[in-house]
């Protein structure tokens, strides 16, 4: 029988990723604290909160215990957002395996300390029990079983390959990398470009708009990523560009709603939660601290901050000087 994977988070994306590993005949248990939804999950094969009607494998189970979800898994999927990471992880760790790799899926980086997702595993549970698992999908698609590819990433490249297989079904094809801080930085810095690219999207500017700037975008990541260590292949990659390409073409994607919605004029209290809103004052911060031009990423913490206006920002990125493309 295959070791046990743990699923931490029953939203949309754990119970996706859950979903997968039990369709796959993997032991798989998930874990969530919704009374409601861990029934749902359970009893019916539905998460009707973040997932619709999707019909989840009747292989699946769910828990809100979490040592019961622990117990055995040698692989630990965390499905939590990135900014509760810390102290999420902090509070498990006792409860799990000596030896259990964590696998964080958060595209983000955490604010109070500017540590990515890995970084922080590192720091809590240590360097070898890192490991990351980033692209471009939807929750909705991987749920159904509809094909899929990501990249899963560790120090250590031959871990990284083991996950991979261990994680990879018919349905969804995991690609093994080392550059933890390209995967990482990629899927981070592409839900503040998603957000931009939502904007113009409800500002009514036109798909050239939108297509400007998701390549100009692409530059803005690879400069700041390629800054603090990701190898550029890797951004050019599924957890770089592909995700980019998926984020900035559809409301599906949460960070582009969040966008359009703000260009609209909605009320975005009551918004699934956008981790781009979180990660554009840190990737601005780390942009600045390196020296590098990110005019779409400043743009966005600008808007965000309620410093400048759409049209203002808007006004601002035309009329930048003429230059080379690079």
């Amino acid at each position: 029988m295959n070791a046990r994977i743990a699923v931490l988070g029953s939203g949309a994306w754990g119970t996706a990723l859950a979903a997968s590993f039990a369709r796959a005949g993997q032991d798989c248990m998930l874990w969530g604290r919704d009374t409601e939804t861990v029934d749902a999950i359970n009893n019916r094969q539905r998460n009707p909160k973040y997932l619709g009607d999707i019909t989840l494998p009747a292989e699946l189970k769910a828990t809100t215990d979490a040592g019961e979800a622990l117990s055995g898994a040698q692989t630990v999927v965390l499905a939590v957002p990135a900014q509760t990471l810390r102290d999420f992880l902090t509070e498990i760790l006792a409860k799990t395996e000596p030896r259990a790799i964590f696998v964080s899926t958060a595209k983000g980086i955490d604010r109070a300390s500017g540590h990515t997702m890995s970084g922080i595993i590192d720091d809590i549970a240590g360097r070898d029990r890192s490991a990351v698992l980033s692209g471009p999908s939807f929750a909705a698609d991987v749920a159904a079983g509809l094909p899929t590819a990501v990249t899963v990433a560790a120090h250590d490249l031959g871990l990284a390959r083991v996950l991979a297989e261990t994680l990879s079904s018919k349905t969804l094809r995991g690609y093994a990398s080392d550059d933890l801080m390209g995967v990482e930085m990629g899927g981070a810095l592409k839900n503040v470009l998603a957000i931009a690219a939502g904007i113009v999207h409800g500002s009514s500017l036109g798909a050239s708009a939108v297509a400007a700037l998701t390549t100009r975008g692409f530059a803005e990541l690879q400069r700041v990523a390629a800054a603090l260590g990701g190898k550029p292949e890797t951004l050019a990659g599924l957890s770089g560009l592909g995700d980019l390409i998926l984020s900035c073409g559809s409301e599906k994607s949460r960070n582009f709603a969040y966008g359009a919605a703000l260009a609209r004029g909605e009320d975005l209290s009551n918004r699934p939660l956008a981790e781009g809103v979180f990660t554009a004052s840190v990737a601005t911060r780390l942009a600045h601290e390196h020296g590098l031009e990110a005019p779409i990423i400043f743009a966005v913490d600008a808007i965000l901050d309620r410093r400048i206006t759409v049209l203002e920002a808007m006004d601002g990125l035309m009329s930048r000087p003429l230059k080379t493309e690079t």
